[in-house]
């Protein structure tokens, strides 16, 4: 498995926290690639993640809906 690089362009809310793990919605640019939703548990400083979604606008915006029809 290859090195893989990231940059938070944007963090737009932490959601939770879990011992030193927070659940965050950011954008992330993975491996240069244009910026995507990203939803997933991070170190408190940024160094380790954990599994999780990245979505494109498309798939966000979808979400939401599905969000908003059910909470």
């Amino acid at each position: 498995m290859g090195i893989i690089n990231f940059e938070i362009v944007e963090l737009i809310a932490k959601i939770g926290e879990v011992g030193k793990w927070n659940l965050e919605l950011n954008r992330v640019s993975w491996n240069g690639k244009p910026a995507k939703y990203d939803l997933r548990a991070w170190s408190s400083d940024h160094d380790k993640c954990g599994k999780g979604v990245t979505m494109t606008e498309e798939e966000a915006r979808a979400l939401k809906y599905v969000l908003e029809g059910i909470v």
